[in-house]
């Protein structure tokens, strides 16, 4: 009798001690208060990436998926000139793989099947879906940014959130006010430009990571291309991670 009432005493503690789940929204399984963390990829797919570089972009994509915080957003944007932020093609938050679940007080199996079901397997879909390349003659990649920082880097429930934003492009901006086919490519023509204040934002401590598309055209010294990049994102607010060049050229 006392062993069977120190064991049941055993199973109401751990019961009471565990950490209990949010509430997740039955769509996106994000916390209904908003989610831990945000990871945004925006793909500029204006040019079909070369092959090789599409290999290893999905490898990569998956496993920055796969490492995402439980409760955090993933979130895969296409670059689309018409498209206010890009077109959202995977919206969803990581509900955790189920290997942090105890087999005590929760369900290990059931866990990995919603992870899996809801976000693995959708991921893996959106990608192969939309790394095809959208053919467009000018590239938004400021504006684009702007409008995600407005639609997830600001208000209540991004405050406090360690957010992550990483571009995958050749980030050759080409917009009316301000094109980087012609001219130099230092930031202070840029801030000479109407672009400068237009494009303005606030990305919140966003930490951003590019992933560099390589083009064959036009001729472009990259050295400085990046050096604009580090110095556009630190002026707006952010923080510079790194920049990787895609295998293969197009």
């Amino acid at each position: 009798m006392l062993i069977a009432a120190a064991v049941a005493g055993g199973f109401a503690y751990l019961k009471l001690t565990a950490k209990v789940p949010p509430k997740l929204d039955k769509t996106t399984l994000c916390p209904l208060d908003g989610p831990t963390s945000m990871t945004i990829v925006l793909l500029d797919a204006s040019d079909a990436l070369p092959p090789i570089g599409r290999q290893q972009l999905m490898t990569e994509l998956i496993d920055l998926a796969e490492s995402t915080p439980d409760y955090g957003l993933f979130e895969l944007r296409v670059l689309e000139p018409n498209a206010s932020g890009g077109a959202v093609k995977f919206h969803a938050c990581n509900p955790g793989d189920g290997s942090g679940v105890d087999a005590l007080t929760g369900n290990k199996e059931l866990a990995r099947k919603k992870w899996t079901q809801g976000f693995k397997l959708p991921l893996e879909q959106a990608l192969a879906a939309d790394l095809g390349g959208v053919p467009s003659d000018n590239s938004p990649i400021m504006a684009t940014i702007q409008a995600i920082a407005v639609e997830r880097f600001t208000g209540a429930k991004a405050d406090d959130v360690a957010k992550k934003l990483v571009v995958v492009s050749d980030m050759i901006e080409n917009e009316r006010d301000y094109n980087q086919y012609r001219g130099d490519l230092s930031f202070a023509r840029f801030k000479k430009s109407l672009a400068y204040r237009q494009y303005r934002t606030d990305l919140d401590g966003a930490e951003v990571k590019i992933k560099y598309v390589q083009r064959q055209k036009p001729p472009i010294d990259s050295v400085a291309h990046i050096r604009f990049w580090q110095e556009w994102i630190a002026d707006n607010n952010g923080k510079f991670d790194s920049a990787d060049r895609l295998q293969g050229v197009n």
